[in-house]
């Protein structure tokens, strides 16, 4: 019998600096059972970072034809693909196929690894930014999490803040691409 996924209910007050946006959101994200705390932290940073009225999360790791999130036209066209993870150039370039605009956020400790060998291929694409979040802080995120939680996401230049009740966590992002 299949894991079912776990379910997150997500308060979130964001304040985005940069674009000046303040809004209050109530989320629901699906842990699915292959994905990690920290990779769904992700999503929901990236979710914050990319705010707009008609974002969302999509099916996920469960539908391998969709991204992690993205925004849609009323009309179903996608304009907006966001990739969480280190994709590959033909994930990325079938996203630009379908997408004016496509954002992938990479993470983890190995990131540059797969930056070094991948960069040249993505070089080549168009309409596609690369953001890499710092490896040894998007590790904490898992620690902000609850079944249900409310949590204030800062977003100024390239940090986030996050916080829930009295805990505190910074998480910086750089742009590779």
């Amino acid at each position: 019998m299949a894991h079912k996924p776990t379910i997150y209910k997500v308060e979130l007050q964001l304040v985005d600096m940069n674009r000046d946006i303040y809004t209050s959101c109530k989320l629901t994200l699906a842990l699915h059972p292959s994905e990690t705390q920290e990779r769904m932290m992700i999503r929901l940073m990236a979710f914050g970072v990319n705010f707009h009225d008609d974002l969302q999360f999509s099916r996920g790791l469960s539908a391998t034809d969709e991204p992690d999130v993205w925004e849609c036209s009323l009309d179903g066209q996608v304009n907006h693909w966001i990739e969480v993870g280190q994709a590959t150039p033909e994930r990325i370039r079938k996203a630009v196929s379908r997408s004016p605009k496509v954002s992938l956020y990479a993470f983890g400790r190995e990131v540059d690894i797969w930056w070094n060998r991948a960069q040249e291929a993505f070089k080549g694409l168009p309409r596609v930014a690369v953001w890499q979040f710092n490896a040894e802080q998007s590790l904490k995120l898992p620690d902000l999490l609850e079944r249900t939680v409310s949590i204030t996401m800062t977003i100024t230049d390239n940090e986030i803040y996050l916080n829930k009740d009295e805990q505190q966590l910074a998480l910086g992002f750089t742009r590779l691409l």
